[in-house]
């Protein structure tokens, strides 16, 4: 019971493509490029500066939002989505795993061993 109520206590996030709310766990934050870029790029660690979006790594909410130009709205004028198309098609060759756990985080204080 107490872990039910942890997991709802969680923020809820909405996916840019088909707007559905999730966990930032299950989606990837998308941020403007740095220097006045157009390009869309994937934050993977969700903590650069700026505004954020997220999006289902799905080849489905990707499109949808391309389709919905989300992209423009969500981030100020963002158009170009090559990294965010690359780490999506990227995802989905490997098997469905959720974002949290293709990522690596590696210790920093070196006493692992």
């Amino acid at each position: 019971m107490a872990e039910t109520q942890q997991l709802g206590n969680q923020p809820q996030r909405t996916c840019i493509g088909c707007r559905k709310k999730g966990t930032r766990s299950e989606l990837l934050r998308l941020v403007a490029g740095a220097g006045g870029s157009t390009a869309v790029v994937v934050d993977e660690r969700r903590r650069m500066a700026g505004r954020g979006a997220w999006l289902h790594p799905s080849e489905k909410c990707l499109a949808l939002a391309v389709k919905r130009r989300a992209f423009g709205r969500a981030l100020n004028g963002a158009a170009g989505t090559d990294d965010v198309e690359r780490r999506i098609l990227a995802g989905t060759h490997a098997a469905d795993t959720p974002v949290a756990a293709a990522t690596t985080v590696q210790p920093e204080s070196g006493s692992e061993n």
